[in-house]
């Protein structure tokens, strides 16, 4: 079996989704000339020692990553040394910030023409907006821009080579427990594999599941895994909002196992098989035998009796997803409504309740932009692992990681005195 050394080769791609529900590792291939994502394997397994995206069981999680990770290698034919890894969870915080430096005049500039931005004054702005005071226990895993302001010029996306005297940049920041973080990443590197990257769940799923005039006219993207939903919202090409939502799809299925008085196991498959997100769109006619156990009598419920139990819990969930857009201030501006991804998605006729409770037009997200084994991948609870895939091409985009060069005592002193005077 081939190796994978992504730090080498910028190749080959392996993405690695740590769910609630499961877990699923996908390699891929990129072709540089052509831009091509091609699906070479995709393995899952059911997730196991997990707790809404904080570790509970270091061997049983570390079995359930093995078990996804074999899957995907003996599909491809590639040995897994590297991966980028996604994580949620309900101690996911975000928040909105911005920074602000001036911008220094070179040498060679006139009295009518400031100077120009560079990319070092964006990585400096950027170093601004991120430096906010933060609890000693959380660590920043995302700063994302949303826009520019050059003097009084705003909704810039791009200012480098363009001309002002101060610079701000409005982020969206999004932090992450050190320690969640690290139990993640120690399970995943413990078995060898070393981790490239950390990307929010919700984070991944945008990035192959919605397109770019989605992100600028405003989108929702909600991403209902088994303990938790994730809540992206996008304006004018930036994210907005994000929030982490402590319940998801597995709660429907504990409902059933407990209205029914069945295991969660059978639960889930009975949830898969007859469940209707919509009471009313389901069949008072057809029945379905429950499970007997211990010489119990044989019992029968009906698939509208079933969908009542399951239409409940799910109003619950989607009226806490419209909270959560609400908060961003700007539902009236999403053109394209909501996309509904994860594995809670596949919930049959979820997507007509969503539109009814949310007043706006929802659809289904699936992974885009990749080819290959699609057939496998071309569901809503693979949207995070494929975006995964993206990650290394699109996180210069999303925000810049090169640093300025080193400054001399004059330049420092001379930089704070222009930065001092900008805001004068």
């Amino acid at each position: 079996m081939k190796g994978i050394n992504m730090n080498t080769s910028q190749t080959l791609r392996v993405g690695l989704d740590i769910g609630s529900a499961f877990i699923s590792c996908a390699i891929a291939e990129k072709f540089n000339e052509t831009g091509e994502m091609k699906l070479m394997g995709i393995g899952c397994s059911a997730s196991a020692g997990l707790k809404n995206g904080s570790v509970v069981h270091r061997e049983k999680l570390m079995d359930s990553i093995e078990a996804a990770v074999k899957d995907a290698e003996l599909m491809a034919g590639y040995k897994v040394n590297n991966a980028v890894l996604s994580i949620s969870g309900e101690n996911i915080r975000s928040i909105n910030t911005q920074g602000a430096i001036a911008i220094q005049k070179s040498q060679h500039s006139s009295l009518l023409v400031e100077n120009e931005i560079t990319e070092n004054d964006v990585f400096r702005v950027m170093e601004m907006a991120r430096a906010l005071s933060l609890p000693p226990d959380r660590d920043i895993m995302h700063v994302l821009p949303q826009e520019y302001v050059i003097d009084t010029m705003d909704k810039i996306k791009d200012p480098v080579g363009m001309s002002g005297k101060r610079l701000e940049a409005k982020v969206h920041l999004i932090t992450v427990p050190s320690t969640v973080a690290k139990n993640l990443v120690n399970c995943t590197e413990e078995l060898g594999i070393q981790v490239d990257g950390l990307v929010y769940q919700g984070l991944a799923s945008a990035l192959t599941t919605l397109d770019s005039d989605e992100k600028e006219l405003g989108v929702a993207l909600v991403n209902i895994g088994g303990d938790t939903t994730d809540v992206v919202v996008y304006h004018n090409d930036g994210m907005r909002h994000s929030a982490v939502l402590g319940i998801g799809a597995n709660s429907i299925t504990n409902d059933i196992a407990v209205m029914l008085q069945i295991g969660v196991g059978e639960a889930e498959e009975i949830k898969k098989t007859y469940a209707s997100a919509k009471a009313s769109m389901s069949s008072t006619e057809l029945e379905f035998d429950l499970p007997v156990k211990n010489g119990g009598l044989a019992r029968k419920v009906s698939e509208h009796e079933l969908s009542r139990y399951v239409e409940a819990r799910t109003q619950e969930i989607i009226q806490l997803i419209a909270r959560e857009i609400h908060r961003a201030d700007i539902r009236d501006q999403l053109t394209y409504g909501v996309v509904l991804t994860g594995g809670g998605a596949q919930l049959r006729n979820i997507v007509p309740l969503a539109q009814e409770i949310l007043n706006m037009r929802v659809r289904l997200g699936i992974p885009k932009n990749i080819s290959g084994a699609v057939d496998v991948a071309a569901h809503p609870e693979h949207t995070s692992v494929i975006g995964l895939l993206h990650w290394n091409d699109m996180k210069q985009e999303l925000a810049p990681t090169g640093k300025p060069d080193k400054p001399t005592f004059r330049q420092a002193v001379d930089w704070l005195k222009n930065w001092i005077k900008g805001f004068y």
